[in-house]
Parts: C-alpha cells; sequence; structure tokens
C-alpha cells in the first residue's frame, strides 16, 4: 500500500497546481536562504578560525601543561628527533612549526614599546603555516634561524621611529629569570590591515632567540600544528598528545582560544535561532495549504472511509503529501540556489564598497571583506532533513483531522 499510497498524495498535490506551486516557490526560497546563510557562514569561520591558526598556535597547539594557565619563557617543551617522528606520524598532521612566543620589550634610539614576539625558523616556514609572512610589505625574511634580524608591523615600527636597517634591542627574560638583552636590525615591514596586529607585530629567528634566552635546539615554548580541516584537531590533538606522553599537553585551537571559541559559537547559535524561525515560518505557510487542502477534500475522505480504508490510511496519505511537498520544495530549491551558489563559492561578493574604510577584524586577524560560502556536507544534509520533517509536521494535525472524519456526516456534504 506504500508505493500505492505515494503516488495518490503525488497525484493529489498537483489537483489544485497554483497552491502548490506557491508552496513548493516558498520552500524553495527557504532553501536558498538557508544556504546562503549556512555555508556563508561555514566558509567565514573557517577562513577565521585558518587564519588565526596560522597567525601562531596552530590548529593543535603542543605546548608545557602549565602554559596555558600561567605563560611563561620558563615553560617549555623540547621536541628530540624521535619525538617529532611520532608527530608527523600522527594521522591528519599535515605540517608543524616549533615556535617561542612570549613578551618583550623593544628599545630604539627613539622610544620603547611592550609587545608579544613570535620567533620562528624561516626555513621550515611558508604563508601556509605563518600567514603574516605573504603580508611583508618591505624588506625580506630572515635568511636563517641564526640570522640577526627582526621583522615588525608597520604600525609598531612607526611608534618606534625605524625602518629597513636600523638596530632594535629586545628585552627579554631568561628561563631561569634573568633578564637578558639581544640585538637586531630591522629586515621586514609587515603590514596586515588588521591594527592590532600592525601595531604588535615583532618577529625574531628562532635560533637568536634561543641562544638569548638559553634554549636547547629543540626547545621552544609551544609547537604549531596544521591539519587539512579544522574539524579534526579534536582527534588530532588526542593522537598527538598520546604519541608525545604526559609531559606535554596538546590543546585544540578552540581550548587555546576559548574567547575564539565562545564568540563563534555565540555567532553560529545566533544564525541557528534565525533558521529555526525561518523553519516555522515555512512550516506555517505548508500547514495552511495542507489544512485547506483536507478541509475540502472531506467528503472524499468520507467515500474513502465508507469503502473501507482505515483512518490510519487516509492519515498516512495526508502525511505522504506532506513528505513529498517538502521533498520536491527541496529539489526545486537546489535548481533555484546551484548559481548563486556557484557564483558565491567561485567568486563572491565584495562588500568592501558597502564597508568603506573600515576594517573587519576578528581575534587580531583581518577578515577578507567578501561574501562566499562553502557549505559542509553534514549541513546540507541536516537543511534536507529539517525541511523534510518540518514539512510532516505541518502536515500532522490536517492528517489527524481527515483519519477522524465521520463518513455519514461527510457523504452529507454534496
Amino acid at each position: 500500500m506504500g508505493p500505492n499510497l505515494a503516488a495518490l498524495a503525488w497525484r493529489n498535490l498537483w489537483r489544485n497546481r497554483r497552491r502548490t506551486l506557491i508552496t513548493l516557490g516558498s520552500i524553495a526560497f527557504g532553501v536558498l536562504l538557508a544556504v546562503v546563510m549556512t555555508g556563508s557562514a561555514d566558509w567565514r569561520w573557517r577562513e577565521v578560525i585558518n587564519l588565526v591558526a596560522r597567525m601562531g598556535g596552530g590548529h593543535v597547539t603542543i605546548q608545557h601543561p602549565d602554559y596555558q594557565e600561567r605563560p611563561a619563557l620558563s615553560r617549555t617543551v623540547t621536541l628530540d628527533p624521535a619525538a617529532q617522528a611520532r608527530l608527523q606520524a600522527v594521522p591528519g598532521v599535515e605540517a608543524w612549526s616549533m615556535r617561542v612566543m612570549g613578551q618583550a620589550m623593544l628599545s630604539t634610539a627613539r622610544d620603547s614599546a611592550g609587545t608579544m614576539f613570535l620567533a620562528f625558523d624561516p626555513t621550515r616556514e611558508t604563508p601556509e603555516t605563518l600567514s603574516v609572512l605573504s603580508n611583508l610589505m618591505e624588506g625580506e625574511l630572515f635568511e636563517g634561524p641564526d640570522d640577526k634580524g627582526i621583522i615588525l608591523g608597520d604600525g609598531l615600527a612607526d611608534v618606534l621611529g625605524v625602518g629597513l636597517g636600523k638596530k632594535v634591542v629586545y628585552t627579554m627574560t631568561h628561563k631561569n629569570g634573568d633578564i637578558v638583552t639581544g640585538l637586531a636590525r630591522v629586515t621586514g615591514l609587515v603590514h596586515t590591515g588588521s591594527p592590532t596586529t600592525d601595531t604588535s607585530l615583532c618577529l625574531l629567528p628562532l635560533g637568536a632567540v634561543r641562544k638569548v634566552l638559553g634554549y636547547g635546539p629543540d626547545e621552544g615554548t609551544h609547537v604549531a600544528v596544521f591539519v587539512g580541516d579544522h574539524r579534526r584537531a579534536a582527534a588530532v590533538a588526542a593522537a598527538a598528545g598520546s604519541a608525545l606522553g604526559p609531559k606535554v599537553s596538546a590543546l585544540t585551537w578552540a581550548q587555546a582560544q576559548p574567547d575564539l571559541a565562545g564568540f563563534i559559537t555565540m555567532k553560529v547559535n545566533g544564525m541557528v535561532v534565525m533558521e529555526l524561525f525561518m523553519m516555522v515560518l515555512i512550516a506555517a505557510g505548508i500547514f495552511n495549504t495542507m489544512f485547506v487542502s483536507v478541509m475540502e477534500r472531506l467528503r472524499e475522505f468520507g467515500v474513502m472511509l465508507a469503502v473501507g480504508a482505515s483512518p490510519l490510511t487516509v492519515f498516512r496519505l495526508v502525511i505522504w503529501e506532506s513528505a513529498l511537498m517538502g521533498m520536491a520544495g527541496i529539489v526545486l530549491g537546489a535548481v533555484i540556489t546551484a548559481w548563486p551558489y556557484h557564483y558565491l563559492a567561485t567568486t563572491g561578493l565584495d562588500l568592501s564598497a558597502k564597508l568603506g574604510d573600515s576594517d573587519l577584524e576578528v581575534a587580531g586577524a583581518a577578515i577578507e571583506p567578501v561574501l562566499k560560502v562553502a557549505l559542509y556536507p553534514e549541513n546540507a544534509l541536516f537543511i534536507a532533513v529539517a525541511i523534510v520533517l518540518a514539512t510532516m509536521a505541518s502536515g500532522l494535525y490536517p492528517a489527524f483531522r481527515a483519519g477522524r472524519v465521520s463518513p455519514v456526516e461527510t457523504i452529507k456534504l454534496i
């Protein structure tokens, strides 16, 4: 009876073609809005997470167990060659880099400023692992890890009154607690577009900083680990922690930066509320369509019951109509969404003209003012299932009403 009911339900939908097309149009428009909203959020937060990961800590951060609560240059991790090989062998790890991050005082002949510095090995880093390298506006990168150079954000360079080739003295706290200093020449200036980053960015060669701080050759404050999909960070962190042992702590980007994770969660939850409200509106429209349809066909249902159909069969028939309406709406929605989605996924909508000189910035990362989409498959499936369930739920009361009609009373409605 199932396939026959489905075929009958499909024919019933087109008995009032105009009303069905209007309802399908509303569902399709809802699909378009849901896909664009969810896809743009998926793309935006993926870009933010990847950009922030490439600015310092990676998608997974390996550090001293106490470093997260009490950051200090004395709390370090050491990865010998054997540990490095175990880390590289962890499934999902695409790249990793040992780094040193901490506080420093920069001094020049003109002024001084306190800031956070990041020391890295230029032979191991690319813009794919350290995003600010793509924002080098003047000068060049260090030649090697033992170079005596320093790269500054252009805003910080203005504060210090220095340019390329000028000397900068940096003061740090040695791992044993002593105050130590180093001397470097400015080899490059960076402009990221984020005022927060450009007025605080300080990059140093890893080898030179290790010597100043008294670190060993395989020692640093943390190891930045990069994965292809940030959603795999938790699995990679767990595997890396097991591979390296209890002397280190492996944190996901969300654990290492809870403020950013909380901000993203708040934004995503807000979007979910908006989509739920939209689903309610769609369900209300379908409920109206199905209820009016049932009320117009009371005599028909009465005849079905009189000739032997059970109330459950009538109930199932109306539910089938609701479900088919939802599925047809999804198909139509996919058709009308295809071109806008392709355009937004490949080209995007430039919002710079609307924003003017305003910069989009999240967690110190300058965000490109472009609207793009990149819908995750599981979110696409969720949208489809949610719409079908919403349409079926909206048909429950009309179906219940259809199954409770009295054959005798309804046949009189001639």
